[in-house]
Parts: C-alpha cells; sequence; structure tokens
C-alpha cells in the first residue's frame, strides 16, 4: 500500500496573523506539522527585508525531512504591492529581492518547468489582514508564476504544478485555463494545487478538473471560503486513487490554513 500525502499553503510570507512577525523557526515547525510528501507554496519571499532576508522555501523544505528537493520561482523581483518588476528566467538565481512560489517534495525529480502569466490590467480592492482585524488596500496586480515538476512518486510518475492566480475576479479563471492548458504538455497524472483565489463553488462551473478536497481555508481563524485547493486532471487520472479526506489544521503563520490531500493506492 502507498500513501502519498499533498499540501498547499500560502505562506503569507512566513508571517502570524497574531503578532505580524516572521519567524523561520516558526515556519519549519509549522510545516513539519504537516507530516506531507510534496508542499507547494505561495507568497514565498527570499532576500526580502520584511522577512529577514530569509530564504523561505529553504526553511520549509528543511521542515520536511532529509533528503527533499526543493525549488522556488520568482513571480516579481522587488517588493509587492510597492516597487517591484516582473521576473524573467535571467532572475531566477540572482540576488535580488524575489516574492513567489516554490514546490518541495520528498521524492526524486525528472524534471522543473515554469511558466509567467501576466498581470490583470486593473487594480482591485483586496483585503490586508493585521493583528488589529486589518484593511483594504486597492492594489495593482502582480505577474504570476507556474511552477512544475515530474516526480517520481509511490504510485508512479506524475506532474505536480503550483502557482498563486490574480485575486482580481475574471482575471484569475482566465489564468486557471491558460495554466491548465499549458499543463497538459506535461505527463499525467496531473496535480494543479495552490491559492487559486477562486472559491470553491464558482471552480466547479469553470474547471473540469477534479476537486480532491472541499474544504474551507481562509481567513486562518474562521475559514468560510475555499481559495486553496488540490486539483487533478481528469485526462490520464484512471488508476488514481480518490483522496481519502482532506484537511485544514490551524498553523501560527498565514492567514490561510492549508489543505491536506491523502491518497492511499
Amino acid at each position: 500500500m502507498s500513501i502519498v500525502r499533498l499540501a498547499t499553503l500560502n505562506i503569507m510570507s512566513g508571517r502570524s496573523i497574531v503578532d505580524g512577525r516572521v519567524d523561520p523557526t516558526r515556519l519549519h515547525t509549522a510545516v513539519a506539522s504537516l507530516r506531507v510528501d510534496v508542499l507547494a507554496m505561495q507568497e514565498v519571499d527570499r532576500g526580502q527585508s520584511r522577512s529577514g532576508y530569509v530564504d523561505l522555501a529553504a526553511v520549509a523544505a528543511g521542515a520536511l525531512g532529509d533528503g527533499v528537493t526543493h525549488r522556488f520561482a520568482p513571480a516579481v523581483v522587488g517588493v509587492p504591492g510597492a516597487l517591484f518588476r516582473a521576473a524573467t528566467v535571467a532572475d531566477l538565481d540572482t540576488a535580488e529581492a524575489h516574492y513567489g512560489v516554490a514546490l518541495a517534495t520528498r521524492w526524486p525529480v525528472r524534471s522543473w518547468w515554469l511558466t509567467w502569466l501576466p498581470p490583470a490590467p486593473v487594480p482591485a480592492p483586496v483585503f490586508v489582514p493585521g493583528p488589529r482585524g486589518g484593511r483594504v488596500l486597492l492594489l495593482k496586480d502582480e505577474p504570476r508564476v507556474v511552477l512544475a515538476a515530474i516526480i517520481e512518486a509511490p504510485i508512479g510518475p506524475m506532474t505536480v504544478a503550483t502557482t498563486h492566480l490574480s485575486f482580481v475576479p475574471g482575471w484569475n479563471v482566465r489564468q486557471l485555463h491558460r495554466t491548465q492548458r499549458a499543463l497538459r504538455q506535461l505527463p499525467a497524472p496531473r496535480f494543479l494545487l495552490g491559492d487559486l483565489n477562486v472559491p470553491g463553488r464558482l471552480l466547479r462551473l469553470v474547471s473540469d478538473w477534479r476537486m480532491l478536497a472541499s474544504r474551507p481555508t481562509y481567513p486562518t481563524t474562521r475559514p468560510r471560503v475555499q481559495f486553496d485547493h488540490v486539483l487533478l486532471d481528469r485526462q490520464g487520472a484512471a488508476g488514481i486513487p480518490p483522496a481519502q479526506r482532506g484537511e485544514t489544521p490551524a498553523l501560527d503563520i498565514s492567514d490561510h490554513r492549508p489543505l491536506i490531500v491523502e491518497l492511499i493506492g
């Protein structure tokens, strides 16, 4: 019997909504508690002053144990919500401030793949949580990035991808469709994990990929809506065991809860 645990977590730069601090030790402890084999992360800082210039993807990957493979992919260079520009391939290994997504896995990776998505042409109101409840800001949309890995899992080779889609309604659905079309270039079965900024009820209407768990993930204190998803492409999914359960444990970091899906085959 093979057990595969997949999880997605918007780490919110490793910050706690309780005290507003970024503590790498707290991030490490939170990720270790998930006990997962593949972790997709969004809102990941690398080299940002607000998170102590720490490589947060490396911290989280280290929490999964020895021999873990991980990769970070920047969506922007600079500070989100302030001064930034779209990242490119040339920025992957620079020492500048980066912000994007990451994947970490206990299993061997055959190859990595990535692509960038353009931002929405209009700003949109966004609720930013904080110790005193938070506030609503009118923010310019950011470019997005999709990171995928072809993994040698116990249930066989599979493609696992992560992204963090736009908060602008409609544009995020457009990005989702573009992402799913692009991922179909990669081997099946194909999983897409991430903060898609599309509520679960709407997602069922706009995508033919299967939701492997249906549980609210946002906000972390009293979750009411599911923005975070683990999706399986129905094309080429024969033989993939059904998800046994979905878990959304409360953590000491982020305004989102993680979504964990367990497959037993």
